[in-house]
């Protein structure tokens, strides 16, 4: 028969379940959301004078999985359609590696289109 623990022995290993429960909250999920979103425009903006505004977003956290609205400015002429995949793909990415929680949908609103001799 193995020895019982004593409180001098160390502590006591327990299973990630049972540790206890780790809450992020919203306004977490929204500053990584919208800090990929910058990111991944970035090389859009880069070299025009006038820049869209910053991101605009909200965030649903249903149980163990996070929903994303992000509202942006987009640069033009440019290719609208891949860059709103790009800030899509990036936010899932960035979201999911930080937090560790499922990204169950990103839903792009273009707001502005800044043209690029002015608004």
């Amino acid at each position: 028969m193995a020895p019982l623990a004593t409180p001098s022995a160390g502590p006591v290993r327990r299973e990630p379940g049972a540790r206890g429960r780790l809450r992020i909250a919203d306004r977490v999920y929204a500053r990584i959301a919208a800090r990929a979103a910058r990111d991944a425009l970035a090389e859009a903006w880069r070299g025009r004078a006038e820049r869209g505004g910053p991101p605009k977003v909200s965030v649903s956290v249903p149980g163990s999985t996070v929903s994303v609205r992000v509202s942006v400015d987009l640069p033009f002429p440019a290719d609208l359609a891949a860059l709103a995949r790009t800030v899509k793909e990036r936010i899932t990415a960035q979201v999911g590696a930080l937090t560790g929680t499922r990204v169950t949908e990103v839903v792009v609103v273009v707001e502005r289109l800044v043209a690029e001799g002015g608004a």
